[in-house]
């Protein structure tokens, strides 16, 4: 099997950008990416306000996948995230609840034997992808912002061994993935998490027709839909009506058994939301996995049954 290496970074999402690839389905690619400031912060000393906005949230891409058409999902296994050993902690300007409480600051973070040391504690540190997407059908998103190509997700869940599914706009689908963290929590609520370059290992397929309106998760023990609104309310009626639909159709229930079941086995769980800012909040709804009913099926699955 070939692998791909890719180190090309775009700003944006969009289905203007030229291929840095072209791969085939089950083809492994690795993109090298910058933490989310483009490596422009390398001490204590370097302020947000010394940053060249213009070049944050860097993405790695775009991938081309082979037979990925509009309307599929494209599946995105993500085998290995791995990060530097130093990154930076800082507060976003303008970003989250605290934003009247603190100043402008930034730490060097170090990362050693699978544990991030912060001033007198160590924590486990745990990896994962800030941005990933696919290219809108039209239009550039900077690669700052949420949306139903994915985008800034800022999703603690996309890490080793999580399954994606984005519904594709473009042919070739056209992926992009940047922003690590080496640790970061629900909300998000500086704006920052522990902000890392580093590696991503993928793997893509795709399942042809079907496709939702935004991204889904598989993690090891359940179904995540995942929605972005400027507003908690929207995004959890988003969230909330993707999984509905999707628990009606693999399930066989009606809506109102499937909206019972969502109450006892269902979490909301906020991703981003370091409002007040200019980012729509992030939301995921997730439900136990069961192996018996997948909720989006391979084509080898939809054959079979």
């Amino acid at each position: 099997m070939s692998e791909h290496i890719v180190t090309k970074y775009v700003y944006t999402f969009s289905p203007d950008h030229e291929p840095v690839a072209k791969v085939g389905q089950g083809e492994v690619v690795t993109l090298e990416t910058l933490d989310c400031f483009s490596n422009q912060i390398q001490s204590e000393e370097d302020e947000l306000t010394s940053v060249d906005f213009s070049k944050v949230n860097p993405a790695t891409g775009p991938v081309y996948v082979e037979g990925a058409e509009p309307g599929d999902y494209l599946v995105v296994d993500i085998l290995d995230v791995q990060v530097a050993a130093q990154g930076i902690g800082v507060n976003g300007p303008g970003m989250g609840p605290l934003q009247d409480k603190v100043t402008n600051e930034t730490k060097l973070i170090h990362v050693e034997d699978g544990k991030v040391k912060f001033n007198d504690m160590e924590f486990p540190m745990n990896p994962m992808i800030g941005v990933i997407g696919v290219a809108p059908k039209e239009g550039e998103i900077p690669c700052g912002m949420p949306g139903a190509h994915g985008g800034n997700l800022d999703n603690k869940l996309i890490k080793t061994g999580a399954r994606l599914y984005f519904p594709v706009h473009v042919e070739g689908a056209l992926f992009q993935c940047g922003d690590l963290h080496a640790a970061m929590g629900d909300g998000e609520i500086s704006g920052a998490g522990l902000e890392v370059a580093g590696t991503v290992k993928v793997k893509f397929d795709v399942v042809k027709g079907g496709a939702g309106d935004r991204p889904v998760l598989e993690t090891e023990d359940k179904w995540y839909t995942i929605a972005t609104a400027e507003e908690f309310n929207d995004a959890l009626k988003l969230a909330t009506s993707d999984m509905q639909d999707l628990l009606v159709e693999n399930y066989g229930w009606d809506k109102t058994e499937a909206a019972i079941y969502m109450s006892l086995q269902g979490d909301a769980e906020v991703c981003q939301a370091c409002v007040p800012s200019e980012l729509d909040l992030v939301l995921r709804f997730g439900v136990p996995k069961r192996a018996d009913k997948p909720l989006i099926k391979s084509d080898s699955e939809k054959v079979s049954v």
